[in-house]
């Protein structure tokens, strides 16, 4: 089995599956897990594949997906150049994700690996789901995708259901559908416990506190004034795969260090204790 990946979640949940072995490709922004993907030909942004690269490689099956707009480009240039491909279904929960682990066990002939992860990705779930029964005060929390103009998670998000599994509550989740456009007087009127900042595509790095601290009236927020302005790892909120779990496990420690175990760096949730 020879498989190519299109765009990082798709690379990450193959790894997940059981499947990193049988990569023999990837886009440009896939960086984990690094030894797995280390030597790998590079096929272009996730936005603009280089289909030519991907024929070359003679794979047997490529991992696309539509998870956001213009990655229709990539898979119209597979079907013209008669690569096999399957686009990866696009998740919205936890258990969306768990289901594309069985599903790509399916499509790929490894159902009993798809479902060795399946069950050790809900083992987490259930965990967590067990843990946020003992909360008895929901801490309300604000996500940042994007600061200006601002973009949010709303109710039909992963994040919004990772924040539940936290025990807390996130203040756009009366939005019904997935991102929400916004401003940041709406958000200091909402005065959110917690801020979560987690910029599409930048390092957290690159992301400064003062910055967002400067907004108009930010500083008499209840987050900010508790210390409660978190900048975090993009890849475990932003990208639909396993690896949320690790983004569970971070911001549900933040919220509730008195019933959720602190998170350890380089801890891998692919492991059952």
């Amino acid at each position: 089995m020879k498989l190519v990946s299109i765009c990082p979640s798709n690379t990450e949940l193959a790894v997940y599956a059981g499947l990193g072995d049988y990569l023999i490709g990837v886009d440009d922004y896939s960086d984990w897990p690094e030894n797995t993907l280390k030597g790998l030909p590079r096929l272009g942004p996730d936005l603009s594949i280089d289909i030519n690269k991907v024929a070359a490689l003679k794979p047997d099956l490529v991992l696309a997906s539509q998870t956001v707009p213009g990655m229709e480009k990539n898979i119209e240039g597979l079907k013209e150049q008669g690569i096999p491909y399957v686009i990866v279904p696009n998740p919205k929960t936890f258990s969306d994700i768990g289901k594309q682990l069985l599903w790509l066990g399916e499509e790929t002939g490894k159902r009993e690996t798809g479902l060795v992860a399946h069950d050790r990705f809900y083992y987490w779930l259930e965990k967590y789901k067990k843990l946020s029964e003992q909360v008895t005060e929901h801490k309300t929390v604000y996500w940042e995708w994007w600061g200006k103009p601002v973009f949010t998670p709303g109710k039909q998000n992963w994040l919004t259901e990772m924040t539940e599994l936290a025990g807390g509550k996130n203040i756009f989740s009366d939005y019904e559908q997935a991102s929400v456009k916004t401003d940041w007087e709406d958000v200091y009127n909402r005065d959110p416990d917690v801020i979560g900042v987690i910029w599409v595509g930048v390092h957290k790095e690159k992301v400064k506190p003062k910055v967002i601290k400067k907004r108009p009236q930010w500083e008499e927020m209840r987050a900010i004034v508790n210390g409660e302005l978190h900048i975090l790892d993009e890849p475990y909120f932003c990208r639909p795969s396993p690896r949320l779990l690790i983004g569970l496990m971070q911001i549900a420690a933040i919220l509730h260090p008195n019933i959720y175990p602190a998170y350890s760096e380089g801890f891998d949730p692919m492991e059952v204790e």
